[in-house]
């Protein structure tokens, strides 16, 4: 039997452990399932009798050290900042490596070791970084192959919730981490380039900036501008390009409600609030407003704000219970931005039955023989329930099928990598296309970078 030791016992894990376990006849495989939270990784391990459980604390070396050296190669599901510790004893025992994570540039730093001794550190391999690598590559490839020029990327992925459980007015639901959604897009401008010419919106015009897209059979979407997209030229060899843009996808509106948070300054980690325990959701809006000892703190917002008391902004705002003086905050030493995230979570979860979306839309426009053409390409994942999520599967199928795959030999690539080659890329879509996860492409006339489409 070969040993496979996937560490993390998260939200995207169920859906690898269970393509895993489906496998593990065929392939041979003795799976453990490692985290700090025994009882979390039991409960992920109940699908099957060939899954193991084992608790495992990676900042206990020696504990972990064990773990990874009687491994044949290891699966990190760790939150990203994590992944470095365990990459450290992979290399140190000889063993391959796979996480859906963003490539660090501390583990960058490892790939000529990684080469060295003759390792495959695969990483971006999930669904955002990882299933968006891939398609836009094996286009993109498609393109060049044939001779083509390429002259707009754009790219936008979103986590939402499907429309049979879209019940209420931002028509959104945390399908993911929520405080990665509360802080998104802090940090600096985000940067693209368009037509040629180099672009940045500062945070506090990001969600003012959206682009609409149509995704055939789901209707309407915004757009909302990542924070460097620039640094696709080199990734996707794209470096002289025009145009490139990178997003993250909502339903139409979202963001300028959302913009409201942005604004008063709730969505603020920087700094923590005085008495977050005892304070009530009225009394976290009212500590940004202006002190008025007659207005109400709901005249005040739409006062300071310009909200129109018939806006549907207001009516968004009205819904998550954000003025109840009822209920607290109940947290010690928050931010704004965690204040912010324990309001939303009250009305923003996923319930039993609810089912999450993922949608990803592709933008390739390039000249071939002298004339200019555009494919549009669209992939929609809709989830089962709350444990196998379509965030879950798009994560987690992809990581399971490049574990299998260098494990078995069928991909041979060495050093710290992303899934942008085609011998990586073309076998996984492929036999993702089997679990409905594939995306459809139209041809389209080449319009650029549709500015009238840009608010």
């Amino acid at each position: 039997m070969r040993k496979l030791l996937i560490i993390g016992a998260g939200k995207s894990t169920s859906s690898l452990v269970r393509f895993l376990s489906e496998q593990s006849e065929v392939e041979k495989l003795d799976i453990t399932i490692a985290d700090k939270n025994l009882k979390q990784a039991k409960k992920i391990a109940e699908i099957s009798e060939n899954l193991n459980a084992v608790e495992l604390d990676i900042f206990k070396e020696d504990e972990r050290a064990k773990a990874v050296k009687v491994a044949d190669i290891v699966v990190s599901m760790l939150p990203a900042r994590f992944h470095i510790e365990v990459a450290k004893d992979c290399l140190k025992f000889d063993k391959n490596m796979v996480t859906a994570s963003y490539v660090s540039e501390d583990m960058q730093s490892l790939d000529e070791d990684v080469k060295a001794k003759g390792l495959t550190f695969m990483n971006e391999i999930g669904v955002d970084p990882g299933i968006d690598h891939m398609s836009a590559m094996q286009v993109i490839d498609r393109i060049k192959n044939r001779g083509g020029k390429m002259l707009m990327f754009e790219s936008f992925t979103g986590g939402l919730v499907a429309p049979e459980s879209d019940d209420n007015l931002w028509h959104y639901k945390f399908t993911w981490n929520p405080r990665n959604v509360v802080v998104a897009g802090q940090g600096g401008a985000a940067k693209f380039i368009q037509e040629g010419k180099y672009k940045y919106i500062p945070y506090q015009r990001l969600f003012r900036r959206t682009e609409f897209l149509k995704v055939p059979g789901y209707g309407k979407f915004e757009g909302i501008a990542n924070r460097n997209s620039l640094q696709y030229r080199d990734i996707y060899g794209l470096e002289n390009i025009p145009t490139l843009y990178r997003g993250t996808l909502r339903r139409v509106g979202y963001s300028k409600a959302w913009n409201v948070f942005v604004q008063l300054g709730m969505t603020d980690d920087t700094y923590i609030m005085e008495n977050t325990q005892n304070m009530s959701y009225r009394e976290f809006v009212n500590s940004f407003l202006p002190y008025s000892p007659s207005d109400s703190v709901e005249l005040k917002l739409r006062h300071n704000l310009k909200i129109d008391q018939d806006d549907l902004i207001w009516e968004k705002l009205l819904e998550i219970d954000l003025f109840n003086p009822d209920k607290n905050i109940g947290l010690k030493q928050a931010t704004p931005a965690q204040a912010l995230q324990k309001i939303l979570e009250d009305k923003w979860t996923l319930q039993p039955k609810d089912k999450d979306m993922i949608v990803m839309y592709h933008k390739f426009g390039y000249e071939l023989n002298g004339e200019k053409h555009q494919i549009d390409s669209t992939m929609v994942s809709v989830g089962e329930d709350q444990t196998y999520t379509a965030m879950a599967k798009t994560v987690g199928l992809p990581v399971g099928m490049a574990t299998l795959k260098i494990l078995n030999g069928e991909i041979t690539r060495k050093g710290v990598l992303r899934p942008i080659y085609s011998d990586v890329y073309n076998p996984i879509l492929k036999d993702l296309e089997t679990y409905n996860i594939k995306f459809n492409e139209q041809n389209v006339e080449y319009l650029g970078y549709n500015i009238e489409n840009v608010k």
